[in-house]
């Protein structure tokens, strides 16, 4: 069997974007949608076919992969995708869909012939861009030849966490790694504005930190994007930020966990979307610290 393989990509934000073109980049053939086709059309200089439809996408293809919002809007698409869709298919669902949506899209893959693998990505736009991601995946050993080549092309590396792509194990791993991510976001946000509110330099801060326990590369990346106003383009969305922890918060009380952070990062990057910061890095959550979204005149 070629590892040379067509491949539909539903989805080219940020990081079905760069995943369609590192996958034209290994040499496979790539067929490409998104619900606003602009999002999409850049792709074609890239190599990949721009498709009207779902279904166009997905027609013949050996692997569909889908990376949207949520798992709502993935089972949407795919019942548009339906009639073009061939049994026997590899189902690569990257979305962060949550733990109650991945059975739904494994119903629906189970009934149309399709073998699922639920495989979140850890990243965002430059690793996405550099074919550096961290591919979580469950699914069936006898398939696995099928997307290695797919995960070669996206990913750095690939972490295995089952062979029941239905049970959601590796999106109950993205969803844990996800909670870490998003509260120290969060709290970076916070430390920056209480900075700002008591008049400290944050310099003081991260000198006082360096070297350190409490130190820590993401935390001076993140703040970067916020001191330096590099918000835009975002390397994880302020509103995706937004859904992702209401999933974690969701997964915890369906599992009998309180996760107290989690849903105050969610309320805090709700507020932040309210203030008009929904496209932007998550880091813009910075702003919802304040009451009018931005720091108070000296």
């Amino acid at each position: 069997m070629t590892d040379k393989l067509t491949v539909s990509v539903l989805g080219t934000g940020i990081m079905g974007a760069a995943m369609a073109r590192n996958l034209v980049r290994a040499g496979h053939g790539v067929r490409v949608w998104n619900r606003t086709r602009d999002k999409a059309e850049p792709l074609a200089a890239d190599g990949a076919h721009v498709a009207d439809t779902p279904e166009e996408a997905v027609r013949g293809a050996d692997v569909v992969l889908t990376m949207l919002h949520d798992g709502p809007a993935v089972l949407d698409v795919m019942r548009r995708a339906e009639p073009g869709l061939r049994s026997g298919a590899v189902w690569v669902q990257s979305t962060t869909a949550g733990t109650e949506a991945i059975g739904e899209l494994a119903g629906f893959a189970g009934a149309h012939g399709l073998v699922f693998f639920d495989a979140p990505v850890l990243g965002t736009r430059a690793p996405a861009e550099a074919g550096q991601l961290t591919v979580l995946a469950a699914g069936p050993s006898a398939a696995r030849d099928t997307v290695t080549p797919v995960f070669d092309a996206v990913g750095a590396r690939t972490v295995w966490t089952g062979e029941d792509g239905a049970a959601g194990s590796a999106t109950r791993l993205k969803l844990v790694a996800n909670s870490w991510v998003l509260a120290a976001t969060a709290a970076t946000g916070e430390v920056l504005a209480l900075a700002e509110g008591l008049g400290v330099d944050p310099q003081d801060f991260f000198g006082l930190i360096a070297d350190g326990p409490l130190d820590m590369g993401y935390l001076h990346a993140k703040a970067a994007l916020v001191l330096e106003d590099r918000l835009s383009p975002a390397s994880f969305a302020v509103s995706t930020a937004e859904k992702d922890a209401r999933l974690i918060v969701e997964a915890g009380q369906r599992n009998g966990v309180r996760l107290d952070v989690a849903e105050a990062a969610a309320e805090r990057f709700g507020r932040a979307d309210a203030l008009g910061h929904g496209g932007e890095d998550m880091a813009a959550a910075y702003f919802a610290s304040f009451e009018e979204g931005k720091p108070p005149s000296p």
